[in-house]
């Protein structure tokens, strides 16, 4: 009888933790995200790269490579990455980072103010003020650095 107490405390701490909005939202997170993934690599196979190719005359990325010592190195698959990875960024920055911005001035929730900068006394660099080091040089900076 215990240990099938413990299936059916397991099975509802389970429920409990699948019907959980964070966890749905990753799930379909996850799934559109792997689904957006294989578009723009479709996209990329089938638009940009013979785009590039025509303007740089070789019709397949996949296929470069180059040898040292009998081991080869295929640097046309990490162009195609690079240049799906760009695509994804670009997307993403564009369709959803950009409008979700947006959104959030509309609704107020951009609010807070940047915090007061000031030069760092060694680089020059802008800085918080509340800095205790600056980030661009190190200098540790003292109590009242910026009075």
């Amino acid at each position: 009888m215990e240990p099938i107490r413990r299936i059916s405390s397991l099975l509802k701490e389970f429920r409990t933790f699948a019907i959980r909005a964070n966890a749905i939202d990753l799930a379909i997170a996850v799934a559109l995200g792997g689904a957006f993934t294989a578009v723009v690599q479709s996209i990329v196979a089938g638009l940009f790269t013979p785009l590039i190719a025509a303007i740089f005359g070789q019709a397949n990325f996949t296929t470069l490579y180059f040898t040292i010592n009998g081991s080869k190195f295929q640097y046309g698959l990490f162009v195609n990455a690079a240049i799906t990875l760009l695509v994804v960024a670009a997307a993403l920055f564009f369709f959803v980072v950009k409008p979700l911005n947006a959104i959030r001035r509309k609704l107020g929730h951009d609010t807070s103010p940047p915090p007061p900068m000031t030069s760092c006394p060694a680089c020059f660099t802008d800085i918080d003020t509340r800095a205790r080091r600056c980030p661009a040089c190190t200098e540790v900076l003292v109590e009242g650095w910026n009075a």
